[in-house]
């Protein structure tokens, strides 16, 4: 489905089949000489012949297409490598962009397994391949950033976009924002309806403090409409980062609440957490979605361990945690 949202603004319904997402809202800002698209889809035969058909039906030709990449998730660069002319500009965040060159080694996903490993996560439940990126990001390792920082600004057509850094549900997200028509991009950083995966990502990166900064810091923008990379436009962002807020501090009094009955490692606590899942119990759960739900738990332990709530005890290789004392 392509609809017109705003004057040279169409938004691309393109769909995720099997996934839980089910469609990725790609964007096509219509330019004087050039055209941006925000976002692209996996790369999947579905993702993109829906994009093959919306640029004839807008009569785009794709060398006259630039891409924004809100963030490095595959969902949202997967067919960059597909769609690309050797003129075509990739604008992306340098963090995302390195982890998007990052997956495409096995080395970054044998780390992310350690990682997950040490958490509790069950060793043999890590099956993931790097050659299963290839199945959803095209020819990643290969495409030609170009960097944009906050503040950075595109213009297309009549629209003069600034990228905003909104760092937390991926360590370099970026979204973009037109003061001047009250209009915000928002990839995954707001969404209608669904909160967005706040995962660790490794290291000692508090990515659910830097997640609820960046909320505040887009909660203080003027705006009257936000378009998200999923779900329903937003028509009042206040309330949607308010509800957000009160999620993920409802999500830490929970988890709170879990470790007084002992120490636990990450696994351990996802397992306890309530999830809005049609699964009657933990081992029900497929393991993909207990990797997101440990990710989850990891970054909402790490940030009650920076607020000093919790601490950091090892078990063996485990890492666990409990409340301070």
């Amino acid at each position: 489905m392509i609809r017109e949202i705003l004057n040279g603004i169409y938004q691309i319904h393109i769909p995720l089949p099997g996934n839980p997402l089910k469609v990725l809202n790609s964007y096509l800002i219509k330019g004087r000489e050039r055209n941006l698209l925000v976002d692209t889809g996996f790369n999947w035969p579905e993702c993109k012949q829906a994009q093959l058909k919306a640029m004839t039906a807008l009569g785009i030709d794709w060398a006259d297409v630039d891409f924004f990449i809100t963030h490095a998730h595959a969902d949202h660069v997967g067919l960059v490598g597909e769609l690309a002319s050797k003129d075509t500009k990739v604008y992306c965040s340098k963090t995302d962009a390195q982890i998007v060159h990052n997956f495409m080694h096995s080395n970054y996903w044998a780390a992310s397994d350690i990682y997950f490993s040490q958490h509790g996560y069950p060793p043999e439940k890590l099956h993931r391949k790097k050659d299963d990126i290839d199945d959803y990001i095209s020819a990643g390792g290969d495409i030609d950033f170009t960097w944009v920082e906050d503040g950075d600004i595109i213009e297309v057509g009549d629209y003069r976009l600034k990228c905003i850094a909104t760092p937390g549900h991926s360590p370099g997200h970026m979204c973009l924002y037109d003061a001047e028509k009250k209009l915000l991009f928002s990839g995954d950083h707001i969404l209608g309806g669904i909160t967005s995966n706040i995962t660790s990502w490794g290291g000692k990166i508090d990515l659910l403090g830097l997640y609820l900064a960046s909320l505040r810091k887009v909660d203080a923008l003027e705006i009257d409409l936000v378009l998200p990379a999923h779900r329903e436009l937003i028509l009042d962002h206040h309330q949607r980062i308010a509800e957000l807020i009160h999620h993920h501090d409802s999500r830490l009094k929970e988890i709170l609440n879990i470790l007084r009955n002992g120490a636990m490692n990450s696994y351990q606590t996802a397992g306890h957490m309530h999830w809005d899942l049609t699964y009657d119990s933990w081992d029900e759960f497929p393991d993909y979605q207990k990797w997101f739900a440990t990710g989850e738990a990891m970054a909402h332990l790490e940030h009650l361990a920076e607020l000093g709530q919790v601490q950091h005890i090892k078990h063996g290789e485990i890492l666990m945690y409990q409340l301070t004392k």
